[in-house]
């Protein structure tokens, strides 16, 4: 009977932290990206 609650807790904790890790790799991928564009105009 435990079981039977512990595993939705489990993979709802499971859901939100793989959520907030696509969110922290997008948010890098934004950093990269603007951080090419300012080295980029700076050359230009």
């Amino acid at each position: 009977m435990k079981l039977l609650r512990t595993v939705p807790i489990v993979v709802l904790a499971c859901a939100l932290a793989l959520s907030a890790c696509a969110n922290t790799v997008r948010g890098v991928g934004r950093d990269v990206k603007s951080t090419a564009d300012a080295v980029d105009d700076t050359v230009n």
